[in-house]
This record gives structure tokens, sequence and C-alpha cells, in this order.
């Protein structure tokens, strides 16, 4: 492991500590205090958990995150932790002192929660070559440009701050779960259903992905001509199955938070989808800027789904070619 590489690593270990230790710290001080009165500070950890995590993620990861994104001059850190941080939300609202919840429900949404971040981790160290931080997205490499000097402080909002938003947003079901005691019931186990439907596909998306861009860049190694689109697996229903199936898992969460009666928890999944949606206009738009691509990938938002996955329009496809 390089240097910079295990600099890295310890950095992303090292950096959740300030709200882990504050947050065992408060429920500790609670156990200790033995139903005495509280301190102001900590009488306001105690009933407002929801805002709480707001604060610890806002100076946490905000305000720290952003200072060694400017010290290391790369946005890096954040996409990692997207993998990370709904784990530590999920422990955080099952350990509040004024959670309830039905234990069953808990244990399997705490279980699903892990099963998805070690999909998206895995997912993510393998798309970096199994380094740590060797690059920052691509879309914050273009704004860096395209904002200059003002990067600094539009990073602040750009990267961070607007990722508490999504973040605490998509994960208000995990809270929702955690607020509520009331015993299993057949929704759960449609949202745990939809939930692994989604776990399942991006993981598959994913790895017919990365699959196609690890031989698209042996070929490029070699001198040969690369593959201009991938159509094929999941990718010949779906322009973005990834993007699909990442989206069925936060809804499953939803439907969790609905059948408690939490219904207005699926905001930051209405959110969080309207936002992937402005994304794939992105990517999509990146993909034709390739020549190599272009012409294929035209073609392919024509004969294919956006998102959904769904049957090739075969009808649009002909008529192409004979034009």
């Amino acid at each position: 492991m390089s240097s910079s590489n295990l600099k890295n690593a310890v950095v992303a270990f090292l950096v959740p500590l300030p709200s882990i230790l504050f947050y065992l710290y408060f429920l500790n001080h609670l156990q200790s205090n033995n139903g005495a009165s509280l301190s102001p500070i900590w009488s306001w950890c105690f009933h407002h958990p929801l805002l709480l995590a707001n604060v610890l993620f806002f100076f946490n990861v905000n305000v720290l995150f952003w200072v060694i994104g400017h010290i290391q001059c790369s946005n890096w850190m954040i996409d990692l932790y997207w993998t990370v941080i709904p784990v530590l939300l999920v422990y955080y609202y099952a350990a509040h002192p004024l959670a309830q919840f039905d234990r069953w429900r808990s244990k399997l949404v705490i279980a699903l929660t892990w099963v998805w971040s070690i999909r998206l981790t895995h997912n993510y160290f393998r798309r970096e070559n199994w380094q740590w931080g060797a690059r920052e997205d691509w879309r914050f490499t273009d704004m860096r440009r395209q904002y200059g000097k003002h990067w600094w402080w539009m990073s602040f909002f750009a990267v961070y701050f607007s990722q508490q938003i999504f973040l605490i947003g998509i994960c208000l079901p995990l809270y929702a779960v955690h607020s509520v005691d009331k015993p299993l019931n057949i929704w759960d186990f449609v949202a745990a259903l939809v939930c692994l439907c989604g776990v399942v596909i991006a993981y598959f998306a994913d790895t017919q992905l990365h699959d196609f861009v690890s031989r698209n860049r042996k070929l490029k190694e070699l001198g040969k001509p690369m593959v201009p689109n991938l159509d094929h697996g999941l990718w010949r229903y779906s322009r973005h199955p990834n993007y699909f199936g990442e989206q069925l898992w936060w809804w499953g969460l939803v439907v969790f938070a609905w059948s408690l009666g939490h219904g207005w928890a699926f905001v930051g999944a209405l959110v969080n989808s309207i936002c992937l949606a402005y994304v794939t206009v992105l990517v999509e738009q990146r993909m034709l800027k390739q020549e190599y691509r272009a012409e294929a990938y035209r073609l392919y938002q024509k004969t294919t789904s956006a998102c959904v996955p769904w049957f090739k329009s075969s009808a649009v496809a002909v008529k192409d070619k004979h034009t």
C-alpha cells in the first residue's frame, strides 16, 4: 500500500470519531445521570434526535470533510461515506433514548442496511482499483474547473451541504422505523423484498458495467477499437439499471415508513429520485461528447428505456437503420 493510500485509509477511519465519541458520551451521561435533571445541552440532545443527527452531520461531515477536502485538494471522501453514513444513522436512531420500535423490524432494517452498504462499498473500491481516495467524483472535478477561484467556498454547498439534505432526507425511513413500536406485518416483508431486489439489480448492473469498462481499458491499451456501448445484460433493458436498483432500495425503505404511518418520509426518496434524473442527463451528455460512442449511444437512447427496465423499441431501431 502506497503512503498516500495508507494516509487516506487512516483519515477515512478516524474522521467519524468526533460524532461517535460525542454520541457515546451522551448515552453514557444519561445512564449515569440516574433520572436527575439534565443540563440544557443534554436535554436538547435527548428531546431532538433528528435535529441532533443534523447537527452532528453538519460539523463532522460538512465542516470537517470540507476542510480535509481543501487540504488534500480532493473531495473524494464524501463518495466513500455515502456507503457508510446510512449504517451510522440506523444505529444512531436505534440507540437513542427516545427510540421505540419492534425489535424484529429493527433487526431486519439494520441487516438490510448492512447488505446495501457492503454492496455499494465493494463497488466503490472495485471501481477505484481498491485505492483510498485515488480520485474525486468527475462531477466535482468539472465544477472545480467551472467555478475556479470561487470553488473553495462553493464546494461547501455543492459537495457537502447538499449531501446533508440528500442523506438525512433519504434516511428518514430509518428514523421512522425506530419511532413506532408496532408488530411486523405483511408490508414489512414487501418492503424487504423491494429493498433486496434493488440491491441485487444494482449489484449485477454495476458488475456488468465494471466488466465492460475493464474490457474497454484493455482494448485501448492494446491499441484496438473500443466497444462503443454497453447494451447487453440488464443494460439491454435500461440505460441506467444501476440507478434503477438504487432507487428501488430507497423506495423500499419508504414502504417500511409508510406501513408505520410515516408516509411523510417519502420526501427524501422523492428529492433523491429527481436529482438522480438530472444526473442521468449529465451522464448521457458526457457519453455523447465521446466521438467513438456518440452515434451508437444516440441509437441506444432511441431504443432503450431510460431507467425502468423494459423491452427494446425494435421498431425505432429498424427505422433508424434505414434512414
